[in-house]
């Protein structure tokens, strides 16, 4: 039985590795990681003082070429009670085993096993609403789709959704519905034929160059390359269906946030220009995409950001941390009245 272990990140942070179901590469996990909120003390629990998210799960999931790394942004959610867990997907950081295809899928419906066993270890059972905790989700990326598409298939099991500069949309939206069949018919014939290499490293270097002294970050270069891992072609086919389904539009009940930057820039390349702007995706295309996810949409545009709006320089970090902040403050005291 998978015990909590040490996690890589050290300090309050933890890890438990789910056992997945086997595919054609061999056995298969996800890892969850673990923060939990620092007790009260004697005089909050003297006056019954309760945070303000004492009665929220959270659960982060990372973007492609990606994994959860960041500590602020779990200690954002410990800070006001929350207990914060972080999922790296099958194939990715500590859940990638050797002789595996890094981040490869070719249905991003395979990850509502990860996502379930994740919400098992959680306490919350597979559907996650076994519990009278609250849920919010929160993804990044490519990460913000998977968890939105979950989340139109699954009403009821979040209580909010916040996304991070969420992948709802590909880059050249116009031409999607005419790439798709191609797509589908190369990833029918040659999966794991890989695509050229076309990042250039740019949006790391923009990271490095805005990094914030005061919010250090260690990353391990094998987890999170400098250039991303190679796309292929079953992949690429799963993330146009996922598009496609956004387009179409979902039905997610609850609340939902969206940070984004305020604008795109192109990364052909290296300018300063690209340390203030998302390099990866076309913001506004995002933020139009954005209010097909459901009912209640709000869309946050921060001058400034990067494609992660919590790596960003820091007066937008500040900035995105402070509209995140904001957004959880009025759902909590609305989901509470």
């Amino acid at each position: 039985m998978p015990e909590w272990i040490p996690d890589v990140l050290g300090d309050e942070f933890s890890q438990l590795t789910l056992e997945l179901a086997e595919d054609h590469e061999g056995p298969v996990v996800a890892t969850l990681v673990r923060a939990l909120p620092a007790k009260t003390g004697w005089w909050e629990r003297l006056r019954s003082q309760r945070r303000l998210l004492d009665d929220v799960d959270v659960l982060y999931v990372h973007g492609w070429s990606d994994y959860f790394f960041q500590k602020r942004l779990a200690r954002f959610w410990t800070a006001r009670g929350a207990r914060f867990f972080a999922l790296d997907l099958r194939k990715y950081g500590r859940s990638l085993r050797e002789g595996q295809t890094p981040g490869y899928i070719t249905d991003l419906t395979a990850y509502d096993e990860d996502i379930e066993a994740a919400l098992e270890a959680m306490g919350r059972g597979a559907e996650g609403t076994a519990s009278a905790r609250r849920l919010v989700l929160l993804g990044h990326s490519t990460g913000g789709l998977t968890l939105s598409l979950w989340a139109s298939r699954h009403p009821g099991a979040a209580d909010a959704v916040i996304l991070n500069s969420p992948w709802l949309e590909f880059q050249v939206a116009s031409v999607r519905p005419l790439i798709t069949p191609v797509a589908g018919l190369q990833a029918r014939l040659r999966p794991l034929e890989a695509a050229p290499q076309v990042d250039l490293g740019y949006y790391t270097r923009a990271q490095q160059e805005v990094a914030d002294p005061s919010d250090p970050m260690e990353v391990n270069p094998l987890w999170r390359p400098a250039q991303t891992m190679a796309v292929y072609a079953g992949w690429f086919h799963a993330i146009l269906a996922g598009h496609a389904k956004v387009a179409a539009g979902l039905s997610i009940p609850a609340p939902v946030c969206v940070l984004l930057s305020a604008r795109s820039a192109t990364p052909t390349r290296w300018s300063a220009d690209l340390t203030s702007a998302d390099t990866v995706l076309v913001v506004d295309d995002i933020a139009k995409a954005a209010l097909k996810l459901g009912p209640s949409v709000t869309v946050e545009r921060i001058d400034g950001a990067l494609h992660d709006v919590f790596l960003s320089r820091h007066d937008a970090r500040e900035e995105a941390y402070a509209r995140m902040d904001r957004w959880v403050r009025g759902w909590a005291v609305t989901a509470q009245t």
